[in-house]
C-alpha cells in the first residue's frame, strides 16, 4: 500500500506523484487569475506565492532534515536587500533583473554557508539558538548599514525587464513571472527530496546515529541542506522585494523567522503542500484583517493554538493521515473475504 508521506510516493495511473498532480490542477485557476482582478488581487496572490516558496524552503530543513532554524529571516531579508540595491542603482544602466535575483540568491547561500557551518556543530535547541543569535547579527547589520535604508527600508524598487523586453512593471507580467518561479522552486524541492540525497536527509531526521553508522557524512549533508534551504528562501525574498517593490527591516526580523515556522506547522511538517497552505492562511489573515491592527497577531496566535490542539499534524498532515487510515480500512475490507474463503480448505 502506498503511503501519503512527505512529498508523496502516492502515484496515479501514469505514475505521476500526487503532489505534482495537485500542482497541475491548481495551475489552471492560477493561470486564469489575472483575468479576474475584481475577484482575485494579483499582488495578493504574488505575496502568497512568495511566502509559500519561503515556507517550502524552510520545510526542506525542518520537515525533511529535522533541523529547527530561527535564522531564515536573514536569508529572506538580505536577498531582498541585495536585489533591491542592484535594481535601484543599476536598472537604468541595463542590469538584467535575472542577475539581480541571482545575486540575491548567492548572497543568501553565502550567509547560509556561514551560519550553517557554525550551527551544524550542535544539535537540538543549541542549533536553534546559534541560528537565532547569528540572525540577530544580520538584523543589526541591516539597521547599521546606510544603503539598506535602516527603518525606512528600500522603497520604490524598480522591477526591470525580464529577458530584456518583458516589462515587469506590469502586474500581469510580474504575476506570471512569480508563478513561474514558484513552480520551478516547488519542482526543485520535489526533486531534491525524492533524490538519493533527499533520502539521506530523511534518514538523518529519523535516526541520525544509524545514518552515521551507515557511513554518511552527516555534518556535510546538514550543511548542504541548510545552504539549499537558504538559497530557496533567498529566491523567495528577492522575488518578494520586486513584487512589493520594497525591502524592509521587517524581512530580517525574528518575527519573520517565527512566522515561516508558524506557516509550516499550520500546514504540516514534511508535507508537499502543507507549507503553502499555511502561508496562504497566514497571509490571508494578515491581509483581510489588517484593519484590526494588533488584533491580527492575536487571531493568528489563536489559530495556531487551535491547529496544534486539534490538528497536530497540520492541516494537510491531518488530511493525509485521514486518507491513509481510510485506505487501510479499504485494503483490510477487501482482503477479509479472501481470508474467509481459504478457511474451510485448511
Amino acid at each position: 500500500m502506498n503511503k501519503l508521506n512527505g512529498v508523496n510516493s502516492v502515484k496515479g495511473v501514469k505514475g505521476v506523484p500526487l503532489s505534482i498532480r495537485i500542482l497541475l490542477v491548481l495551475l489552471v485557476p492560477a493561470l486564469l487569475a489575472p483575468a479576474f482582478p475584481d475577484i482575485v488581487y494579483p499582488v495578493f496572490i504574488m505575496k502568497v506565492l512568495c511566502f509559500g516558496l519561503f515556507a517550502l524552503a524552510y520545510n526542506l530543513l525542518i520537515g525533511f532534515t529535522g533541523l529547527t532554524s530561527f535564522g531564515h529571516a536573514a536569508f529572506f531579508g538580505w536577498s531582498g536587500y541585495t536585489t533591491g540595491i542592484l535594481m535601484i542603482r543599476l536598472a537604468d544602466k541595463g542590469l538584467p533583473v535575472e542577475l539581480a535575483i541571482l545575486a540575491g540568491v548567492l548572497v543568501a547561500t553565502a550567509i547560509g554557508f556561514i551560519i550553517g557551518s557554525l550551527a551544524i556543530r550542535r544539535t537540538g535547541i543549541y542549533f536553534s539558538m546559534i541560528t537565532l543569535a547569528l540572525s540577530q547579527v544580520a538584523y543589526f547589520l541591516a539597521v547599521q548599514i546606510p544603503w539598506t535604508g535602516s527603518e525606512d527600508g528600500m522603497q520604490g524598487i524598480p522591477r526591470g525587464k525580464l529577458l530584456g523586453f518583458i516589462d515587469l512593471a506590469s502586474d500581469n507580467h510580474m504575476y506570471y513571472f512569480t508563478l513561474a518561479v514558484f513552480v520551478l522552486g516547488f519542482l526543485a524541492i520535489h526533486r531534491i527530496i525524492n533524490s538519493p540525497f533527499g533520502q539521506v536527509l530523511k534518514a538523518l531526521r529519523d535516526n541520525a546515529p544509524r545514518a552515521v553508522s551507515l557511513g554518511y557524512d552527516t555534518d556535510r549533508c546538514k550543511l548542504y541542506a541548510f545552504m539549499l534551504s537558504a538559497a530557496l528562501a533567498g529566491l523567495a525574498g528577492s522575488v518578494k522585494a520586486l513584487v512589493l517593490q520594497l525591502a524592509s527591516l521587517n524581512d530580517v526580523m525574528l518575527s519573520t523567522s517565527t512566522e515561516v515556522l508558524l506557516m509550516t506547522l499550520l500546514g504540516g511538517l514534511g508535507t508537499a503542500w502543507g507549507p503553502v497552505v499555511g502561508a496562504a492562511l497566514v497571509v490571508s489573515l494578515q491581509n483581510y484583517l489588517a484593519a484590526l491592527g494588533g488584533m491580527v497577531t492575536i487571531i493568528i496566535g489563536f489559530t495556531f493554538v487551535v491547529c496544534v490542539s486539534f490538528f497536530r499534524l497540520g492541516i494537510v498532515g491531518e488530511l493525509q493521515a485521514w486518507l491513509e487510515r481510510r485506505q487501510t480500512k479499504r485494503d483490510n475490507a477487501s482482503s477479509f473475504p479472501t481470508i474467509r474463503s481459504k478457511a474451510p480448505g485448511r
